[in-house]
């Protein structure tokens, strides 16, 4: 309520998530917020330099109009660099979409982090007049089971675990995520939030020290 955007978005993504009906036709403030709440509206973002960032991507939710529609709800939304969304962003939304393709079932969590980020129009701390915070950074965890359906029973110490941090700013379109790879507990300081926190605690400790190097 107090930034305009959501702290964090969770999503599981597998095939049976995906298909191939068309984006919805347009964002849309989210009437489930409580009637006190700050409500963002898709023009809150115009003409500010920032695009509106999909945290649950679009094509993550293709398989039918519904749940398609609800990723253009204003509370799935940041602001986001241009130059961030198409580059190294969009490249780890398509590297998930393809180990989903493949069989594999994802667990995925995306927030802002700080406040102030570069956009087409310089640097921002807030858009739509003060209600929207820009973030500095954007993170992001993406936990990969080899073996859909069996959820914490299918985790080892073996289990690829995805977690970046990037620069909201332009430049970097033809960064790859590769660049802004770190590890969980490094999310966990910057955040404050406590991540995987249902895996047991020994192999959650071994997961979120190691960075990704697949």
């Amino acid at each position: 309520n107090s930034k305009g955007t959501a702290n964090w978005v969770s999503w599981q993504l597998k095939r049976s998530w995906l298909g191939s009906v068309d984006r919805c036709g347009g964002f849309s403030p989210d009437s489930a917020l409580p009637s006190n709440f700050n409500i963002v509206r898709p023009n809150d973002y115009s003409g500010s330099g920032f695009s509106r960032g999909h945290m649950t991507r679009s094509g993550d939710r293709s398989n039918n109009q519904t749940d398609n529609c609800a990723t253009f709800l204003m509370t799935n939304i940041l602001p986001q660099t241009q130059d961030q969304n198409g580059g190294p962003w969009l490249e780890l939304e398509d590297l998930s979409r393809d180990l989903a393709q493949q069989g594999k079932e994802l667990y995925i969590i995306a927030g802002p982090a700080g406040e102030g980020g570069t956009g087409t129009k310089g640097f921002a701390e807030k858009i739509g007049k003060g209600k929207v915070t820009v973030p500095a950074s954007l993170w992001k965890i993406v936990v990969v089971l080899d073996k859909p359906r069996l959820r914490l029973k299918g985790m080892t110490d073996k289990t690829r675990v995805i977690a970046v941090d990037m620069p909201n700013i332009t430049g970097i379109q033809k960064k790859s995520y590769k660049d802004y790879l770190t590890t969980v507990d490094e999310l966990e300081k910057l955040t404050g939030y406590d991540f995987l926190s249902d895996v047991p605690e020994v192999l959650q400790a071994a997961l979120e020290a190691k960075k990704d190097d697949q």
